[in-house]
């Protein structure tokens, strides 16, 4: 189809500004005094961590962009010079909100609960000070290495994303051999990083029983700091914080050995430009004047920051006993089969297809279709993906006890898991070790599906079960991220698994695919159809409907085709969490798109795909967004749902979602977001609906199956609105 008239630059959001918006939303989350204060913390602890891997690939990759005299605009009409220039401004204001939230919310609501963050070390009592010295002594000053600059020491090497002091040093005046250009008093520039392998935040004695008083590790380091150069009076110290250019480039074509070349890249991670520069704001202007120099950066890279540095430190706070009355109770995932009873999984499969439902109900299925198979007798085969996993994954022991069993093992480990090389690298060595057959990814792609085959033999012949889901194999985040998976024996969708890893070992292409859409080949031209065929329907008169639910929201094409289903007359509800380069309710262009983002105490990341395609309803679901490297440069694998009751599982979930009053934030016509009006209107948080929900469920084990599929335990009036 020709989307020629939906090209235009103003049609489209630029995909970083987009981002920033997403780091917006979770910053509301932070500011928000509805929420428990240690929650809040939590928020504002993943802003920073966001933003700092937005800089080290974003940022980076818009930086080697104007490196390279790249002049081509985006689908939103910039260059990289003016996103590099607009992205500035909006991470300035974006970090100044961060720290407004801090000290004139969060702090003094902090001291009112009972927990005190001493900021400054000249603010210790007596008793502490006493105290931090000591501590000093005994557990930090053994570790940390001052390094000094002059004549014969150049200035040091500052490791990304490492917090450092930056400090003003001159010869004391006592020694008799001082040099006449010493005794002028010439200012020396020296420098200690803060030890990563120390705890950040010291819990030291407070003023009051009961309460609770921490100060940062650089506080301790910096009043301390005059012991690390005996030789010399300190004229000032300063904490800083550097960020690197840590967009892993790697020419797979001239890598002979992924493996080897990856290993070689990250250690230039470290090292890469310097891209930002985090300073206190009351930093000595001759010591900036010294960073600046040696780091090579100009001033708009460098932020002035009214607090401590670095505020991923906040979860640590969060994480501090004492204070479980100010945060959300911890959600225990519930039993996701009756009674919790995970046995014969094979024959619990075969009955019908399960769907599952992370946090909410437990992992554990997952794990146990890969630990039964290890050690079941008729299994021949496991063949899965893996992305990430966690550091002590089942997963994984399951694979090495399948091989050491004698089972045909294979496993494609993606290397390119964005800072999660080391660990893959690890475990693939590992896996390799035990007797699987392991398979570094693709030459040129990323390898993002999530799929685990299991081979059997059975008395009527070979069977295959196949897990298919929308998350990584990793037990920690699943109980942290919301996803869904299927667990199925669909004879069909069996043929296609073995097909994929027929493709990803041997490179051979299926003739065809009976059930699944496979990125980067099919998937997209399979989507565009799905929304065409909507399109043409609305044409016809007939009902026409989608609701789609991702992570991201940027491939053109696939945008295009929603406008123009959108102009067709099709309802489109999408559910964004993070970047969205569509425009929401313009008039002449998308009055029947709209776009909510859903923001909440678990992290939205589940792909389910819906059209209504004139009544014969098809639900999809998988790892893939609509995003260009999804689509075009990644291994995606999107699956339907075909069960009656599953089906109808999914559409109340999408329902419950979009009735979200509480959580969920809409876009405005501008590519603004806002939270609702709530008068007149049902407080409802989707997130703590279905986690009571699976609670209500557990508490009828003969129910607990009924987790995939009867009735709903509440529906709200809003959801019945918004009826497919």
């Amino acid at each position: 189809m020709d989307f020629e008239k939906f090209e235009k630059k103003e049609y489209f959001v630029n995909r970083e500004l987009s981002w920033l918006k997403f780091d917006e939303r979770v910053l509301s989350e932070a500011r928000d005094k509805n929420l428990p204060l240690f929650d809040r913390l939590k928020f504002l602890s993943i802003t920073a961590s966001n933003l700092d891997e937005f800089f080290m690939v974003r940022v980076a990759s818009l930086k080697d962009q104007v490196h390279a005299g790249y002049h081509k605009t985006d689908i939103a009409g910039m260059t990289a010079k003016e996103q590099l220039k607009e992205i500035s401004v909006r991470t300035h204001e974006l970090v100044h909100v961060q720290y407004n939230t801090l000290n004139r919310s969060l702090i003094p609501a902090l001291e009112k609960a009972g927990m005190h963050l001493v900021a400054a070390h000249e603010n210790l009592t007596e008793a502490q000070s006493v105290f931090v010295d000591r501590y000093f002594e005994d557990n930090v000053y053994p570790v940390l290495t001052p390094m000094a600059m002059d004549s014969s020491r150049p200035f040091p090497l500052i490791r990304n994303k490492t917090l450092n002091i930056g400090a003003l040093i001159s010869k004391k005046e006592k020694s008799d051999k001082l040099s006449k250009k010493d005794k002028t008093g010439e200012l020396l520039f020296a420098t200690v990083q803060v030890p990563s392998v120390l705890p950040r935040v010291v819990q030291i004695p407070s003023k009051k029983d009961g309460d609770t008083t921490v100060i940062l590790l650089e506080e301790i380091i910096e009043r301390n700091i005059d012991k690390l150069f005996l030789s010399y009076d300190v004229i000032c110290a300063h904490p800083y914080r550097i960020m690197r250019n840590a967009d892993l480039t790697i020419d797979e074509d001239e890598a002979e050995d992924l493996l080897v070349e990856i290993q070689r890249q990250l250690k230039k991670r470290q090292w890469g430009e310097v891209i930002r520069l985090e300073v206190e704001d009351t930093m000595d202007k001759k010591l900036l004047k010294e960073l600046k120099k040696h780091l090579d950066v100009v001033d708009r890279v460098v932020y002035k920051i009214n607090g401590p540095l670095d505020l991923t430190f906040l979860m640590k706070v969060n994480g501090l006993p004492g204070f479980d009355h100010l945060k959300y109770e911890k959600y225990v995932p519930q039993p996701a089969f009756s009674n919790g009873d995970y046995s014969n999984i094979f024959d619990k499969i075969k009955k019908h297809d399960r769907l599952l439902f992370h946090p909410y109900y437990e992992f554990t299925p997952v794990i146990e279709f890969i630990r039964q198979a290890a050690v079941d007798s008729n299994v021949l085969a496991i063949k899965q993906t893996l992305y990430r996993v966690s550091g002590n994954s089942p997963i994984i022991a399951a694979l090495e006890q399948a091989a050491e069993n004698g089972k045909q093992v294979t496993v494609l480990v993606e290397l390119k898991a964005r800072f999660d090389e080391e660990n893959n690298i690890a475990w693939a060595k590992k896996l390799e070790k035990a007797g699987c057959h392991v398979i570094y990814g693709l030459v040129g792609l990323k390898t993002h599906s999530k799929i685990a085959l299991v081979v059997r033999r059975e008395e009527d012949g070979i069977k295959r079960y196949v897990h298919l889901g929308t998350g990584n194999y990793n037990d920690q985040t699943a109980k942290l991220y919301t996803d869904m998976g299927l667990l199925t024996c669909s004879d069909p969708i069996g043929e296609d698994a073995t097909a994929v890893f027929n493709m990803l070992s041997g490179y051979s292409e299926p003739r065809k695919w009976n059930k699944l859409a496979v990125a980067p080949i099919w998937l997209k031209d399979k989507f565009l159809m799905l929304i065409n065929r909507e399109a043409e329907n609305a044409r016809q008169g007939k009902k026409a409907r989608i609701i789609a639910k991702m992570n991201s929201l940027c491939d053109p094409k696939v945008m295009e085709a929603l406008y123009d289903a959108s102009a067709a007359g099709v309802k489109i509800d999408l559910i964004v969490r993070g970047i969205c380069c569509i425009k929401a309710g313009v008039p002449g262009l998308s009055e029947n798109i709209s776009v909510r983002s859903i923001v909440g105490n678990f992290l939205e990341h589940s792909r389910i795909f819906y059209f209504f395609n004139d009544g014969f309803e098809d639900i999809y679901m998988g790892s893939a967004d609509w995003m260009p490297r999804n689509l075009d440069k990644r291994v995606e694998i999107t699956f339907p749902v075909e069960d009656p009751d599953l089906k109808k599982r999914i559409k109340d979930i999408l329902k419950i979602q979009l009735a979200d009053t509480l959580k969920a934030h809409i876009m405005q016509p501008d590519g603004s977001y806002e939270k609702q009006d709530l008068r007149g209107k049902v407080k409802l948080d989707s997130q703590m609906y279905f986690a009571e929900e699976a609670r209500k469920r557990s508490a009828k084990p003969e129910d607990a199956d009924a987790a995939i599929s009867h009735d709903r335990v509440f529906i709200p009036i809003e959801a019945e609105e918004s009826e497919h």
